[in-house]
């Protein structure tokens, strides 16, 4: 727990991450990660770590990935809390027994990391807005729309930045009637075509359907993973790229573009993250700066920064892309992490920036968001419950 009296001067991180997601696991790596390497002269580190069932709970301990090894061994070395606002003092309390709670540390602002429905489409960071908390990385509305795959392409497409047409259905119109569903992605794309859970991330319930009963075995296996279900056609010639980008929409810059090699015809979960022993995303295979055309290289740098700004993100967020490789290289936003694994550090210490010197970023452009909210008018000074009655009531009119 944070000596406030030693280092008051010190500002009160509150890392939020894990949660009830597929990648709950990837949360606690990126997490880890991040904690190790935050400015310790500035911040005071206070992990909040969130089961799969929604329980949140501190320890010291949690900055040392080892501890993850048996959770309900570090659980029991832990303290369960939750956050409330307390004479406008943003508050990490114990959930003990009895009447009165035990505060464990004043928080000044949350820095969530987490991965994933239910987590990263925003959850959590509609929690912070309530209490009206600073914190870290994309708001609700841009972390949404980030989150669903075919919402993001709609916004882009208003915007004129390319993205692959799309097919999207719900579970239940596939169980009603799949085969006008697909009849309709055959006379629209033909096939290969790629299926995909529509909200989720990590490359998890992803695959490739070269035929109809191929499609039907892709679409099945993604709906174990969520209810609405989107198909697009398959780029046969394919690399893949990405970008990311930090900042806010006053301010923002790419990063280097990197190209991640994968095993097979897509980047698999496998790919991501099993390839490095708990490295997360920093262990993919890939390379760092991408073999691409000066051209290629601006498109995608102009079409990460538009996307960024199209969706008003925040912090740091990495973009990937899809490259045709038979068809003039032209290049396709495939998909938006509006949290990224291991928050795309390894694409910005080739531009010089130190992963530290990243956090402290943005946990500034934290603050300067919650600045300028506090400029904005919520409430209206008035009390129209004061004049007596209920409306729609049944007492005497």
């Amino acid at each position: 727990m944070p000596d406030e009296r030693k280092s008051f001067m010190k500002i009160n991180v509150g890392v939020f991450f894990g949660g009830a997601s597929v990648e709950h696991e990837v949360a606690v790596i990126s997490a880890v990660q991040a904690m190790n390497s935050m400015d310790t002269e500035k911040y005071n580190i206070v992990p909040v770590y969130i089961t799969k069932q929604g329980e949140m709970y501190h320890s010291d301990l949690m900055i040392e990935i080892n501890e993850f090894k048996d959770i309900p061994a570090l659980l029991k070395k832990s303290k369960k809390v939750t956050l409330i606002k307390e004479n406008d003092k943003f508050m990490l309390i114990e959930l003990k027994g009895g009447l009165f709670k035990k505060p464990v540390c004043s928080l000044d602002i949350a820095f969530p990391i987490v991965h994933g429905t239910n987590c990263e489409d925003g959850s959590l960071v509609g929690w912070f807005e309530l209490l009206q908390m600073p914190y870290v990385g994309c708001d609700v509305l841009s972390a949404a729309v980030g989150m669903d795959k075919a919402f993001f392409k709609y916004v882009l497409n208003e915007k004129d930045i390319p993205v692959l047409p799309c097919v999207t259905f719900y579970a239940k119109e596939w169980v009603a009637d799949k085969d006008a569903i697909i009849k309709n992605i055959s006379e629209k794309f033909g096939f290969p075509v790629i299926v995909k859970p529509a909200n989720l991330g990590s490359s998890v319930g992803i695959s490739k359907a070269d035929d109809e009963d191929a499609l039907r075995n892709s679409v099945d296996n993604a709906m174990n993973f969520a209810a609405k279900i989107l198909v697009e056609p398959a780029i046969t010639s394919l690399r893949e790229l990405n970008c990311s980008v930090l900042g806010d929409v006053d301010d923002c810059e790419p990063s280097v573009i990197e190209e991640p090699v994968m095993s097979g015809e897509i980047l698999s979960y496998d790919d991501k993250y099993k390839s490095g022993n708990s490295q997360g995303m920093k262990s993919l295979k890939r390379k760092i700066p991408a073999d691409i055309s000066e051209k290629t290289k601006c498109e995608v740098e102009q079409c990460a920064v538009a996307a960024f700004k199209a969706l008003g993100c925040n912090g740091v967020v990495r973009i990937d892309f899809l490259m045709d490789t038979a068809n003039d290289n032209k290049v396709y936003i495939n998909e938006i992490n509006t949290i990224p694994g291991s928050l795309s550090f390894y694409l910005w210490e080739p531009k010089g920036v130190k992963y530290k010197e990243l956090l402290t970023k943005m946990i500034e452009l934290g603050f300067k968001r919650a600045r300028s909210k506090a400029n904005l008018m919520f409430s209206y000074d008035t009390n129209i419950l004061s004049s007596g009655g209920a409306f729609g009531s049944k007492g005497k009119k």
